[in-house]
């Protein structure tokens, strides 16, 4: 039963840390820290391969993943620890340390982190002690007990636990300032003829919206806590606060944002109306210098990015964005501020929590993801999608429907065809501006049986989606979507 032990005693350890965090209102526990770390640490194609296949679970596959190894190895110095205690003992001292070490060095970690870290393997030590008593008993009695101590241990654990996630919503804070924001916003509905009421909303509803980032449990800004440093080549420095971004003036855009990670036919995209300053004017503000061609974006949680300066000149929406869809950002969208630009994939674009840019050039620096194995630059490429039908349907009149995208060209046209026979232009809704997605649809008068149903964009630029398939690493995916579908009698 030490293994069970060794579990029982790390259980604690998790929950003691997770109880501490709480109470001091960290942002995240040590085992929400490792496993940040171990995202950081995570090769591109590794990560993109996960992506691929939990996709918005990969968070919460991250910090289970932590968990059940230090369950695992808690089981390992259990069986150790009456019979070689001392290498039990070192081994709970190591992998304290590991992860001490590992929350240093978390970009916005403190003190108080690393020493709950130190409390949790005292904690282990402590309870390995309690449930493995070096005094002799009779072995019915000393059984039962270790059974009843086991079985406190793991309530406790359970409960407190619990009660450091309560005690850890230190977001509560930050959700009642959110609350309280009274921002010059309007709720946007769907532009007439936009939304064909057939598949996928034209104005993705925020709290479906795809969230693809790096921190497990997201950066918590008071707005009046906010700042954005701009520096590097620019003429004048400058430093601008929450309540002086707002004093700017919003404008609102409507814009389809896509990850590099979107497969063909993924749902990792969504569109929305955002309000935010538009990054040109603060540009233009400090005066960009001569050579200069990138601007390296950093979150609160130290994630980088690297985006064009051609693209954030020449007029697109590309916005600090501090509202989505009427309401101010969620916390876990990026709020109090975060940036929106419109034909560029993700994580080259989309900085959520930005606190910090410097005008540079891309010669002078790795941004997180293009360190990583992704394209420097990552243009977002034609895309469409079938959203309906889906699995079986009855024969005669179906309508076939989906979306298509190509923000900042948008789309000329979607095609679709049964079968690998003609290609039929698809009727296309309407749409505010290139920077959005469009929904198409198409007639079609089924017979039975199974058929293969395929979809291609072209983009106003004149370029057609190649069928060729293509993965996402270096910069996007490339081929049709395709839908199996069967027409029963």
């Amino acid at each position: 039963m030490n293994p069970l032990k060794g579990i029982v005693a790390a259980a604690a350890a998790i929950a003691v840390t997770e109880l501490l965090s709480g109470l001091f209102a960290y942002r995240r526990s040590p085992v929400v820290g490792i496993g940040e770390a171990v995202i950081d640490a995570t090769p591109g194609g590794i990560a993109h391969a996960i992506i691929e296949v939990v996709g918005k679970a990969d968070k919460p596959l991250a910090v289970t993943s932590v968990v059940v190894v230090i369950l695992a190895f808690g089981a390992l110095l259990g069986a150790f620890w009456n019979s070689r205690r001392v290498l039990a003992i070192a081994g709970v001292v190591a992998f304290t340390v590991a992860g001490m070490l590992i929350n240093a060095n978390l970009a916005d970690s403190s003190s108080g982190q690393v020493v709950i870290c130190a409390f949790g393997g005292v904690t282990a030590l402590v309870v390995l002690h309690l449930l493995n008593p070096s005094a002799p008993r009779e072995h019915v009695q000393g059984r039962r007990a270790m059974l009843r101590n086991t079985g406190l241990v793991l309530v406790g654990s359970v409960v407190l636990a619990g009660v450091g996630r309560k005690l850890g919503q230190a977001r509560a804070g930050v959700e009642t300032a959110r609350k309280k924001l009274v921002l010059p916003l309007t709720k946007m509905t769907a532009p007439a003829g936009a939304d064909l009421g057939l598949a996928q909303p034209w104005n993705t509803p925020v709290g479906d919206f795809y969230r693809i980032d790096t921190s497990l449990t997201p950066p918590l800004i008071p707005p009046d806590e906010w700042s954005l440093k701009i520096h590097g080549m620019v003429d004048r420095e400058m430093t601008i606060t929450y309540q002086q971004l707002i004093d700017r003036g919003l404008k609102d855009a409507w814009v389809t944002l896509c990850c590099v990670s979107n497969g063909v036919g993924g749902d990792l995209i969504g569109n929305g109306i955002w309000s935010g300053v538009p990054m040109k004017d603060l540009l233009e503000e400090v005066g960009i210098q001569a050579g200069a061609d990138a601007l390296l974006s950093t979150s609160q949680d130290g994630w980088t990015c690297g985006t064009p300066l051609d693209v954030l000149l020449d007029g697109r929406d590309a916005l600090l964005a501090v509202a989505q869809d009427g309401q101010p950002l969620t916390v876990e969208h990026g709020f109090p501020v975060r940036q929106v630009v419109p034909g560029l994939y993700g994580y080259v674009s989309a900085t959520k929590w930005v606190v910090d840019w410097e005008i540079t050039r891309f010669a002078d620096f790795h941004a997180y993801w293009t360190d990583r194995g992704w394209s420097e630059k990552g243009p977002v490429k034609t895309q469409s999608r079938i959203d309906v039908p889906r699995g079986k349907v009855a024969k005669g009149a179906v309508k076939v429907a989906g979306v298509a995208w190509a923000q900042h060209r948008g789309i000329e046209k979607v095609e679709v065809r049964f079968d690998q026979t003609t290609w039929q232009v698809a009727t296309l809704a309407a749409v505010p501006s290139a920077d959005t997605w469009v929904q198409w649809v198409v007639d079609w008068d089924a017979e039975p049986g199974d058929h293969v149903i395929e979809v291609r964009a072209t983009d106003k630029d004149g370029m057609t989606q190649s069928g060729k398939k293509v993965g996402t690493i270096p910069n996007g995916a490339e081929g049709w979507d395709f839908r199996i579908v069967t027409v029963t009698g």
